[in-house]
């Protein structure tokens, strides 16, 4: 078995996983386009909206266990201010 991390999906998101995309929603990964680079669509799990794409490699998209859906949707704009308060101090490292 290759355990080697894809570099264009360093997270190793697949379909059927949840990931955050760009705007920190939870998304049900639904389809990969991996022509050249690697490209994750799916449906929010806030709003329904699809597709929600992002970028496996550029965007940053880390899984979300199903446990923390319920939450986020609740407090999406607390949630969303926290994450981007832990990617603005991983930045300045």
């Amino acid at each position: 078995m290759n355990d080697a991390i894809d570099q264009r999906n360093p997270a190793g998101i697949r379909v059927g996983d949840i990931y955050e995309d760009c705007s920190f929603h939870p998304v049900l990964c639904t389809e990969i386009d991996d022509d050249g680079g690697v490209v994750l669509s799916g449906i929010s799990l806030i709003d329904g909206s699809f597709p929600r794409s992002c970028d496996g490699q550029h965007c940053g998209p880390i899984r979300i266990p199903v446990e923390e859906v319920m939450p986020i949707k609740r407090d999406l704009e607390g949630y969303a201010r926290r994450r981007k308060a832990e990617l603005d101090a991983a930045d300045s490292i």
